[in-house]
């Protein structure tokens, strides 16, 4: 078994971590243990693998956050939401609950 270095070991998983999440790890130490980003806590041989695993894996792109697409009133007829209750009500239905 090699002796494992803790500033390289951390320095490559910091590293690696940053090429596949794009932002930089929070790591605890107390004692002999590490926690990253407030996580279970890890050997230092942990992290030397958890550093090699994600530096094996293919970096994954970060998909832009989707948006709901804006209903309009011209979606409804050129009703207004007031428009549209009032026509329910005329055909038998209900109100919303609280009214």
């Amino acid at each position: 078994m090699s002796k494992l270095i803790k500033e390289e070991v951390i320095a490559q998983f910091t590293e690696a971590y940053l090429a596949k999440h794009g932002n930089e790890p929070t790591i605890e130490q107390k004692g002999s243990w590490f926690k990253v980003d407030g996580g279970k806590s890890l050997r230092l041989g942990d992290l030397a693998e958890m550093a090699q695993s994600l530096a094996d894996q293919p970096s994954v792109e970060k998909a832009s956050p989707k948006t709901a697409p804006v209903k309009s009133v011209a979606s409804h007829g050129g009703k207004t939401a007031k428009q549209l209750w009032a026509d329910r009500i005329a055909n038998g239905g209900k109100l919303p609950r609280g009214f």
